[in-house]
């Protein structure tokens, strides 16, 4: 099957109808909060807060993964309680799952655009604005370009650059592992080219792959000096910091895995041809001995058409990102802002950068700034302007204090400054 069609059937609509029951409402949910649990005709499974104060408009969350599992409300019920700063500030708030776990961008926004539809048939509220975290960030960025309905957006950490460029350290940090450790897979093992993630019917684990790390890199405090120069040579070309390798090498085997496998049909969608490989204690022999792979043109073709954002929005977007966020790089709002440029919408974005060193949730008090100054940009035409959101922040730290940390003058560097331009 062509891989285009594969993409487009995956993201089939069924646009759920009832009415759902009512749930208990997580820890996190401040008292009054009345909450709603169900699971759409597509399989997705949704949470829903309201405020007992709502002041009616709707805040659409799409989470960040993808996860490989299967779906659970879990998943809803985690990501309402992580946020519960939204129904706080009075915003009704839903999540979805998504319908299956594993990659798929836009079916991930055709589940989340589902959801903003059942509930504003639901709560009709007056406004909706959308909130994507992580890779969640690419798939609100795609949704409000795919779907109308939305009056605002909110991106935080988000992998801006699209599966075609957002990936590339991780395919780097592959081929540079396994040039150095040569142990994923094993000389003994079946050998397969590294983009495939993993070869078909292979049983690794999470575990298993970190303990491959663990004899090849060592642990803090107890590594030889030869384990010490080759963990050394790996971060330093790779540029990925040493407390999330772990995380970066699952995604390049587990998420490779089922990008390659299950939604491009065992192609390759990915390339290092033409890429100088730099800062190890020997280049010339790192970059002659690396394996080399180019892309697929179909398979590259469908993960653009699948992940890669065209940066034409219509709606205000205010995004906000970690300086030191170390799984989504900060230099992906250097690619996101260059397409946005691109595509002559310049003006419906503002980007602001916090000194923090982290990815999953940011300060509280950072949200409530956020949103208030996003919805002051949709509502009154006031644009959002860093300075003034970093002169807002301690206000709303003396509710929350969980701290203010923006960075209004912080430019990020180009994206090719921290993920090595290929041919």
């Amino acid at each position: 099957m062509n891989v285009l069609l594969a993409f487009a059937l995956a993201a089939s609509v069924t646009t759920p109808a009832h009415l759902p029951p009512t749930a208990p409402c997580p820890a996190n949910v401040p008292a009054g909060t009345t909450c709603y649990e169900g699971r759409d005709a597509n399989g997705a499974y949704y949470t829903i807060a309201v405020p007992k104060k709502w002041n009616k408009t709707l805040v659409v969350h799409s989470h960040g993964g993808p996860d490989l599992g299967d779906p659970t409300p879990e998943r809803t019920r985690d990501d309402l309680n992580r946020w519960a700063v939204m129904v706080k500030e009075g915003y009704a708030w839903a999540g979805t799952s998504y319908r299956r776990g594993g990659y798929g961008t836009r079916m991930a926004a055709e589940d989340t655009d589902n959801l903003r539809k059942m509930v504003s048939t639901m709560l009709k509220p007056h406004k909706v604005y959308l909130h994507g975290q992580s890779w969640g960030g690419n798939v609100a960025a795609k949704t409000i370009e795919l779907y109308q309905g939305y009056d605002a957006a909110l991106l935080t950490n988000g992998v801006m650059a699209g599966g075609t460029r957002g990936y590339d350290y991780r395919v780097d940090l592959r081929v540079v592992y396994q040039y150095y450790c040569g142990n994923h897979p094993r000389p003994t093992e079946v050998q397969y080219p590294l983009w495939l993630g993993l070869r078909a019917g292979s049983t690794m684990t999470t575990a298993g792959l970190r303990s491959r790390i663990e004899e090849c890199l060592g642990t803090a405090g107890n590594r030889t000096p030869e384990q010490q120069q080759k963990l050394t040579d790996v971060l330093t070309v790779t540029k990925i910091p040493e407390e999330t390798l772990n995380s970066h090498l699952n995604f390049a085997t587990f998420t490779f895995r089922d990008i390659v496998h299950n939604r491009l049909g065992g192609k390759n969608p990915w390339s290092n041809t033409g890429v100088t490989y730099q800062g190890s204690h020997d280049d010339a022999a790192l970059n002659a001995g690396v394996e080399r792979f180019a892309a697929d043109p179909e398979a590259r073709a469908a993960l653009a058409h699948d992940s890669d954002l065209t940066g034409k929005i219509e709606i205000p977007v205010l995004s906000l990102h970690a300086i030191g966020d170390p799984t989504a790089f900060v230099e992906h709002e250097s690619a996101y802002r260059d397409t946005v440029r691109k595509a002559g919408r310049w003006w419906n974005l503002v980007q602001t950068f916090t000194n923090e060193a982290t990815h999953s949730t940011l300060s509280d008090s950072e949200y409530a700034t956020a949103m208030q100054a996003l919805q002051a940009w949709e509502k009154w035409g006031l644009r959002a302007n860093p300075y003034l959101i970093a002169a807002a922040c301690p206000r709303h730290d003396g509710k929350y204090g969980t701290g203010c940390y923006f960075n209004p003058g912080y430019k990020p560097a180009p994206y090719e400054s921290r993920v090595l331009p290929r041919a």
